[in-house]
C-alpha cells in the first residue's frame, strides 16, 4: 500500500509550518491546512491516512472536526493536540472515537511515532475491508459474469430467471468459457442454495467405477466394494447435481441417467430398493448434442429430456469489448491471492489483449492474469514479435488502469452512480468528468 497522507490543521501559522517541516523530516507525507472546512473536503471513506489537528481553532475547531470526520468513517484516525487545559476534553473525545491525544508541548519524535502507529492501524482496516468487499462481490452474479456486452447481459438475465425454478438445464460453451461457473450461480441464486452443490466430470472418471460413483453400491455389491458407498447423485439430495462434459459419459449409463432424471428416483448397485430423488440436474457440453445424438454418439431421449432449458455461454472472441473489463477483474483476483500489487495496464496490453482470438476463453484469460500480476507477463508469440517504436506515458497508463476501475464498478453496480463514485472514493463531479474524458459508455438507472 501507498504511504499514508498527515492531515495537519492548526490556525496557527507558524506552529503549522514547522511541525509539518518536521513530520516530513520524519518520512511522513503531510498535508497542512489552516481550517477544519479543507480537510473535511479531502477526506474519503477509502483513503489511507491520518488527521491531527489543534483542539482549539476558530470556526469548526478540532471536536467539530473529529465529529465530521468519524461521521465520514467511524475508523477514522483523529489525533488531537491539546493545551493543558484542554486535556480532560480530550479524554472525552477519546471515548466518543478520537486514535489518540498529544499534550503541548511534546517532541516531534513522539507525534511521529503515534502517527505510525494509527497509520499502521489504518492500513489493516482498509486491507480488511478490502478483503470483505471481495468475498461479498463473489456472491454477485455480475462479478462471477463480468462484462457489458449484450450475449453476457443477457445471459445473466437468464439465469436470474431460472435459477428460482427446478427445472433441469444444459448449459453449452466452449472450453474454458465458464460453464461451471454458470452452474454454480444456478445453484446459488435458487431455492436450493443451501444443498449441496455436486460437481462430476463425466470425462474424468474411468468406466470402469462410472457406475458406482454416480449411484453407490451396497456392501459386497462386487469384488472390492467392502462397504456401502452413497453414490453423487444421492449425496446431491436436495441440491444440484452438475454433470460437465456429459457427452463423455458411457451410452449404456445414460439410459439410466434419463431414467434417474425422469423419476427422481436412484437405486444403488447391489439393491432393489428405490430411493427418492430431490435433486437439480445441470449438464453441461461443449458439443452440439443434437448432432452427436444423430451420429449415434449420445442418446437422442437424453438430449430431448436435458434440453429443456438451454443456456449458450458466448465465447470470449466474441465479445471483445468485455475483455479489457474482464482481464482487471481476474488481475484484482490474482491480488487477493498471491498479495501482489496490479501492475500498470497500458495501451500495449490491451491491444495484445484485443487482437489475441482465446481459444481457452475466460480460463485462458485468467491464466496471463495470474502471470501479470506475478510479473510474468511476456505477451503473446504473435505480438511479441519486434518492439514498438515508443513506450507508453505514465498518463495513458493511469488512463487505462483509471477506465478499467470505473468500467468494473459501473458494471457491478448495474447503472447506479452513488455507489460507484462512493466505492471509488471520488465525487459525482468527478465520476462524470472521468467518464466523459475517458470515452466511457453507460446507462444510468438513476
Amino acid at each position: 500500500m501507498i504511504s499514508g497522507t498527515i492531515h495537519l490543521v492548526d490556525d496557527d501559522d507558524d506552529l503549522r509550518h514547522a511541525l509539518a517541516q518536521a513530520l516530513e523530516l520524519e518520512g511522513l507525507d503531510v498535508i497542512a491546512h489552516s481550517r477544519a472546512d479543507s480537510v473535511l473536503e479531502a477526506l474519503g471513506r477509502d483513503d489511507y491516512g491520518v488527521v491531527v489537528t489543534d483542539i482549539r481553532m476558530p470556526g469548526d475547531d478540532g471536536m467539530v472536526l473529529l465529529k465530521k470526520a468519524l461521521a465520514i468513517d467511524p475508523t477514522y484516525p483523529v489525533i488531537l493536540i491539546t493545551g493543558h487545559g484542554d486535556v480532560q476534553i480530550a479524554v472525552e473525545a477519546m471515548r466518543g472515537g478520537a486514535y489518540d491525544f498529544i499534550e503541548k508541548p511534546f517532541p516531534v519524535s513522539r507525534l511521529s511515532t503515534v502517527i505510525e502507529r494509527a497509520l499502521e492501524k489504518r492500513r489493516l482496516v482498509l486491507e480488511n475491508r478490502t478483503l470483505r468487499n471481495e468475498l461479498d462481490q463473489r456472491h454477485d452474479l455480475i462479478q462471477r459474469l463480468v462484462g457489458r456486452s449484450a450475449g453476457i447481459i443477457k445471459l445473466r438475465g437468464q439465469i436470474k430467471a431460472v435459477a428460482e425454478t427446478d427445472a433441469d438445464v444444459l448449459i453449452v460453451g466452449e472450453t474454458g468459457s465458464g460453464k461451471e461457473v454458470v452452474a454454480r450461480a444456478l445453484h446459488d441464486y435458487g431455492p436450493r442454495a443451501k444443498g449441496n452443490f455436486v460437481a462430476i466430470n463425466c470425462a474424468a472418471l474411468p468406466a470402469e467405477i462410472f457406475e458406482s460413483e454416480l449411484f453407490g453400491h451396497e456392501s459386497g455389491a462386487f469384488t472390492g466394494a467392502q462397504k456401502l458407498r452413497i453414490g453423487k447423485l444421492e449425496h446431491a439430495h436436495g441440491g444440484t447435481v452438475f454433470l460437465d462434459e456429459i457427452e463423455s459419459m458411457p451410452l449404456d449409463l445414460q439410459a439410466k441417467l434419463l431414467r434417474a432424471i425422469e423419476e427422481r428416483t436412484v437405486e444403488r448397485l447391489g439393491s432393489n430398493k428405490v430411493i427418492p430423488l430431490d435433486v437439480r440436474f445441470v449438464a453441461a457440453t461443449k458439443y452440439d448434442l443434437e448432432k452427436e445424438s444423430a451420429k449415434g454418439a449420445f442418446r437422442s431421449d437424453l438430449y430431448y429430456r436435458l434440453n429443456v432449458i438451454t443456456l449458450a455461454i458466448p465465447p470470449l472472441r466474441d465479445r471483445k469489448d468485455d475483455i479489457p473489463l474482464l482481464f482487471f477483474h481476474l488481475a484484482r483476483d490474482a491480488r487477493a491471492r498471491y498479495r501482489r500489487e496490479i501492475p500498470d495496464i497500458d495501451h500495449d496490453l490491451e491491444t495484445q489483449l484485443l487482437d489475441h482470438d482465446w481459444p481457452g476463453n475466460v480460463r485462458e484469460l485468467r491464466n496471463y492474469a495470474e502471470r501479470f500480476v506475478l510479473g510474468m507477463w511476456n505477451g503473446f508469440d504473435t505480438a511479441s514479435e519486434g518492439t514498438r517504436d515508443q513506450a507508453p506515458t505514465l498518463a495513458s497508463r493511469v488512463a487505462a488502469f483509471e477506465k478499467a476501475a470505473i468500467e468494473t464498478e459501473l458494471s457491478r453496480h448495474e447503472g447506479g452512480l452513488k455507489p460507484v463514485y462512493e466505492a471509488l472514493g471520488i465525487s459525482r463531479k468527478g465520476l462524470y468528468d472521468k467518464i466523459k474524458r475517458l470515452g466511457i459508455s453507460f446507462e444510468t438507472t438513476e
